[in-house]
């Protein structure tokens, strides 16, 4: 078995796990009873769509993908600081 077929099988079974996953973050970042929800369903979409780039990314040998997975990573992250100063301080800004 070449690492081509392995890689397709494996995403046979990775692609719907990501797509319910997606689903369920996106009903939660909709429905969200409390900000700290909604942000929690956002920041985990965009890991998740970050790895599977990341995924992606190694399999077709594109620099392109894992500059994005990383800035989307980022991007994230900076979400959940910017956040978390909003809710412990209640005002946003320098």
């Amino acid at each position: 078995m070449s690492l081509e077929s392995q890689f397709f099988l494996l995403m046979k079974f990775v692609i719907p796990v990501y797509l319910l996953a997606f689903i369920i973050y996106a009903v939660r970042a909709f429905k969200g009873p409390t900000i700290v929800d909604i942000i929690l369903a956002v920041d985990c979409l965009s890991f998740d769509v970050a790895a599977f780039m990341a995924i992606l990314a190694v399999y077709f040998k594109s620099v392109y993908l894992v500059s994005g997975a990383i800035i989307l990573a980022l991007w994230a992250y900076l979400l959940d600081i910017y956040v978390a100063k909003y809710l412990v301080s209640r005002e946003v800004g320098a």
